[in-house]
């Protein structure tokens, strides 16, 4: 995987969260991993096509969902992950990768993405790429969400 393909995520994350009312996230640590990635609780993947092809998934845990849900809904409790929590979620997912998806034109890459997949659960795998793909660990006011990121260059 091409390493300038990866900042367009990281970039993505660190200017779209403070837009919801989230401290600046930082960076933690990157780490390369093979095929498949363990569920923390939530996970929720986005793919991307055209000039680029793979995946970026989004792995965190059920606490770390339910306060960026919670953060994004203005403050609003959110006891259970339940419909609203995983909504809005699901529409963090599209609204991060949409903006990687922008950073990425930017780069002169023609790119689309996928309707983003929640998946709900601990302990499972989930297969992110055919061989390895990269983990940056962002820290988001004390939580944790894990990227992972899968994409290629398709020509």
């Amino acid at each position: 995987m091409d390493a300038k393909l990866v900042n367009p995520f990281i970039e993505a994350f660190v200017a779209v969260m403070p837009m919801l009312g989230f401290q600046p996230p930082t960076k933690k640590n990157m780490v390369v991993k093979n095929k498949y990635a363990m569920s923390r609780g939530v996970v929720v993947m986005v793919g991307f096509t055209k000039q680029l092809r793979g995946n970026v998934v989004y792995n965190m845990e059920d606490e770390t969902a339910r306060f960026i849900a919670s953060t994004m809904m203005m403050g609003m409790p959110v006891p259970e992950f339940d419909a609203m929590a995983q909504s809005a979620i699901s529409e963090l997912s599209n609204m991060l990768s949409a903006n990687a998806a922008t950073n990425l034109t930017q780069m002169g890459l023609d790119v689309d993405i996928s309707t983003p997949n929640l998946t709900i659960g601990e302990g499972f795998s989930v297969k992110i790429s055919e061989s390895q793909y990269l983990v940056i660990d962002m820290d988001l006011q004390g939580h944790s969400v894990e990227i992972a990121i899968s994409v290629d260059r398709n020509f």
